[in-house]
């Protein structure tokens, strides 16, 4: 059966970091790109980052470019988020998500319908 399950989050204060994990299981892995998303309470869900089944294309959301950093490592099948400089506008659920390898591209891993696997989420609260 095919499971994503996200953890890591919890509480920071602004400024801090946090590293968020995904743990996948009941697909091959390294046959999608996984992307993070985020929703915060009375928003659309949005793409944080997307990256390749292979790792050399990353791809972020302006709004973390230079704070995030997305990593995988298919020999354990997990992908993670490190989260660094949060600010309060980065509190929200976090959602991992794999994509068919195929259909990832700078253009599209945005695209939340891409998606075929969807893990259920991690909270994330940024405190000032």
């Amino acid at each position: 059966q095919v499971q994503l399950v996200e953890s890591g989050g919890g509480s920071v204060q602004a400024g801090g970091s946090m590293r968020l994990a995904c743990v996948a299981s009941g697909f091959q892995f390294d046959d999608y790109a996984m992307g993070w998303f985020r929703q915060a309470p009375g928003k659309e869900r949005e793409g944080v980052s997307g990256i390749s089944w292979h790792g050399k294309y990353i791809y972020y959301a302006d709004s973390v470019e230079g704070r995030f950093t997305a990593s995988r490592d298919n020999a354990k099948n997990i992908v993670y988020l490190q989260m660094n400089n949060l600010i309060a506008e980065d509190a929200a659920m976090y959602y991992c998500a794999a994509l068919p390898y195929a259909l990832f591209s700078m253009y599209h891993w945005r695209k939340l319908d891409l998606y075929t696997y969807w893990g259920q989420g991690t909270q994330v609260t940024v405190s000032s």
